[in-house]
């Protein structure tokens, strides 16, 4: 590695003022520990001052002791006609204990007259005021120039100020912020080079993604000499989002050699990525890159061909250096390419010249063309492959089963299922209520399988997907039900389909359980 890039992380302040974002004082303290542990140099925990949880979380994390990073309080200038040791957002940050100070200044000339409403002399005072104050108390003191590439591109003389104030009080590193996400990778590169000539002062990027070049925007600056990079874990913040850090630190790391985390906590990101969002309550990014599920997973048969050979045809990275892993995703695409390589998968020896591969192939394309899609439920593919080839025991059998449905008047919706099976020769005959049709078939299911097979009482329903597949034809429709389910360790998709949604459950419902015993 030849040179430190620092990482500035704001998820839990630019981040949760995403659509949809709101982290409790608990959540943001788990996230910064997660991010300590990852090795991101700075955390930037919120605004102090600004609202009673931020308040909380700055006192919680004075006890809390972070082995790598730095805590850092958010702020903006002092307020016009005062004096920075009387602003109370200064003193806030002061209050809050934090060895690092992140103020934002407008350095666009524009906001200044229209929005701030004072004279660009007084912008200078304010700037100038707020740095010197907060490092004459021994803070750290990063400034995050405002709007600073739509400023220089229309005052670039009055833009190059902002930063000179800021210098001249002492700031550690001007930050240049494209707060409105519009400036594109060729400008960044243009103005970046011409303020780094101009300047001494270490610079930072801070960059949105309104115009879908955060990530782009934020390499480039720092190939031109940037050393600190400002964004967010899978990209969250407001509008469109902040530049995507799980994109920037390993393309910086594995494809410039520049140190963003030490070590090998580069092995960490993806798991990282996902323990956010699932903190944050929203779903993963499937196709993100490096982190994504998709991200390293193929699917045309002439892909998977090439990549059996050597994954280099297809991949830009080794997936396990994110922490992510290569998938084979089977398809009517798929060509035995991808059937052996799946086979490998599940233990199974294969001829991609024998006939059982070609049955098995016909029998994916025309299942895919009834409705059936195993990029979601390849617990269901590994089943289906392994009865075909003779090598899935079957461990219960249905004889029938009666789901009973009763309303009468207002009253609540009863539910109650009735299943008759046979179980290694016995006929067991349960049932069972619940909550809908699905939930009392489960309910009975299990209830008649348990006390032969109790590794079932150990698997959980995580999700459940409906799709209508033909919507033209209203409630005939073909529909395709998807179950994920986990055993606490293990997690599994199972699908079914049907034009009757109870028979589609069913058939999916019936793979996650047998997919369990067969392991």
């Amino acid at each position: 590695m030849n040179k430190q890039i620092y990482i500035f992380d704001t998820t839990l302040r630019d981040g949760e003022q995403g659509e949809n974002i709101s982290f409790t004082v608990a959540d943001k303290i788990k996230i910064a520990k997660l991010l300590d542990a990852f090795g991101v140099d700075f955390i930037e925990g919120g605004w102090p001052g600004s609202n009673p949880k931020a308040v909380e979380f700055f006192e919680e994390m004075k006890s809390i002791g972070l082995k790598h990073a730095k805590m850092a309080a958010f702020g903006s200038t002092r307020r016009a006609g005062i004096k920075a040791a009387d602003d109370k957002n200064l003193k806030a940050i002061l209050d809050s204990r934090v060895p690092v100070a992140c103020i934002f200044g407008k350095s666009w000339s524009f906001h200044v007259t229209e929005a701030l409403k004072v004279s660009l002399a007084e912008n200078l005072e304010m700037i100038r005021d707020s740095v010197a104050f907060l490092k004459a108390n021994g803070l750290t003191v990063f400034f995050d120039a405002e709007h600073f590439f739509d400023g220089f591109k229309r005052d670039e003389e009055y833009a190059l100020k902002t930063l000179q104030a800021a210098a001249e009080a002492g700031a550690d590193q001007l930050i240049l912020c494209d707060t409105n996400g519009g400036t594109l990778p060729s400008e960044v590169q243009k103005i970046v080079a011409q303020v780094k000539k101009t300047l001494k002062t270490p610079l930072g990027i801070h960059a949105h993604n309104d115009s879908d070049c955060a990530v782009a925007n934020s390499i480039v600056a720092v190939e031109q000499g940037c050393t600190q990079v400002q964004g967010t874990m899978n990209g969250y913040g407001e509008r469109c989002g902040n530049a995507n850090l799980c994109s920037i630190i390993p393309a910086l790391q594995l494809k410039l050699g520049l140190q963003c985390v030490p070590g090998d906590k580069l092995k960490g990101l993806k798991a990282l990525s996902h323990h956010i969002a699932e903190i944050a309550n929203l779903a993963p990014n499937d196709h993100q890159p490096y982190v994504g599920h998709s991200a390293f997973a193929h699917k045309g048969g002439i892909h998977v061909s090439a990549v059996m050979k050597h994954p280099d045809t297809y991949e830009h990275i080794t997936p396990g250096l994110v922490g992510n892993k290569q998938r084979v995703v089977i398809s009517e695409l798929a060509g035995a390419s991808n059937l052996l390589y799946k086979a490998k998968e599940y233990g199974i020896d294969l001829d991609k010249d024998t006939k059982e591969v070609q049955e098995i192939l016909q029998k994916i394309k025309k299942l895919e063309h009834s409705g059936y899609q195993f990029e979601e439920g390849e617990a269901s593919f590994e089943l289906m492959m392994k009865r075909a080839l003779g090598k899935c025991q079957r461990f219960f059998s249905l004889d029938g089963f009666r789901v009973i449905d009763e309303k009468r008047g207002d009253d609540k919706i009863t539910v109650e299922a009735t299943i008759k099976l046979l179980v290694e020769g016995q006929s067991v005959h349960t049932a069972a209520e619940g909550n809908g049709p699905v939930s009392a078939l489960d309910h009975a299911l299990r209830k008649a399988l348990e006390k032969k097979y109790p590794a079932i009482k150990e698997i959980r329903l995580t999700d459940y997907k409906v799709r209508v597949l033909n919507s033209k034809t209203g409630t005939d429709a073909l529909v395709r039900v998807i179950i994920e389910s986990t055993d606490g360790t293990d997690t599994w998709g199972t699908v079914g389909v049907s034009t009757n949604i109870i028979e589609a459950s069913w058939d999916a419902l019936v793979d996650s359980l047998e997919y369990k015993l067969l392991k």
